[in-house]
């Protein structure tokens, strides 16, 4: 068994999570290997940090802290799976290693009650920002997100989000400094079109429209990992896995509950794995 982490190597935002794929699943009723398997894969920063890996699937786990990472961060992460028997007959390989940087915490605030979005970095306001977000129909997804990638220009069309050719609230239009926060397609970006609708109504179809100078300074200002969160849109949830980073939505005490460490320390004393050596590696 081999492990591939995430992300690359690189500078990331405050919300970036630590991905590992497995070459092999892992069945999530064989509690003792998949808890062999995190004591093996080492998360390292500087800062220490309190965090845990989490069980996607039976392939895949995500590790991050239990608040967004300090800015300046430096996260190393290796796997001693090499030689290591995780289950019957499952040996592990040689992985890479990987390392990343945690530059500025910024985080977007937007509230679609006052139309507003506030943006900080470390903690200070310096900028907020007019916006508009999804209308009745289309209301934008609730909750904390992470900046996925940035797109300098996207041709953004209603049938690749549901909306059929030729109904009223079809679109097909070429949308510049495009920040994406989902893989279904929710953005923040310039929305020249509706300027006046901006700071006053929601008027979009789900993503966060602002005036072409605000989303060009957003989109020089963001980089991928950093926070996007959306209050009061009336929208559903962001949900945890399937359509970006949306990890930061789960309480610490369910996200450790996807830890198999986590779970045989909180079990009995009779664990096959020496309560000692439970605790995640950060």
């Amino acid at each position: 068994m081999t492990v591939e982490f995430g992300p690359r190597p690189g500078t990331y935002g405050a919300g970036e999570i630590v991905t590992a794929a497995l070459s092999r699943p892992v069945p999530a009723d064989d509690l003792p290997a998949r808890a062999r398997l995190e004591q093996a894969l080492e998360v390292t920063s500087e800062p220490h940090v309190e965090g845990a890996w989490h069980w996607v699937d039976e392939s895949t786990l995500h590790f991050r802290p239990r608040t967004y990472w300090p800015a300046h961060t430096v996260v190393r992460v290796r796997s001693g799976l090499d030689g290591v028997e995780v289950g019957d007959h499952d040996y592990g390989g040689p992985s890479d290693a990987l390392e990343f940087t945690i530059a500025d915490r910024i985080e977007a605030i937007t509230d679609s009650a006052t139309h507003r979005m506030t943006v900080r970095r470390n903690g200070q306001v310096i900028r907020t920002i007019p916006v508009t977000t999804g209308k009745a129909g289309f209301r934008t997804r609730s909750g904390i997100k992470v900046v996925l990638r940035k797109e300098p220009k996207v041709r953004m069309r209603g049938d690749s989000v549901g909306i059929k050719r030729g109904t009223k609230e079809f679109y097909d239009l070429p949308v510049l400094y495009a920040t994406r926060v989902t893989w279904s397609g929710e953005y923040i970006h310039a929305a020249p079109w509706s300027v006046e609708a901006q700071g006053e109504e929601n008027v979009s179809h789900g993503c966060t429209g602002m005036s072409t100078e605000d989303a060009a300074w957003f989109f020089r200002t963001v980089r991928e990992g950093d926070i996007v969160e959306v209050v009061n849109s009336g929208g559903a949830k962001m949900a945890p896995f399937d359509n970006g980073i949306g990890d930061w939505n789960m309480d610490w005490r369910t996200w450790l509950a996807g830890s198999a460490l986590a779970t045989m320390e909180a079990g009995p004393q009779s664990s096959p794995i020496t309560r000692s050596r439970l605790h995640p590696t950060t």
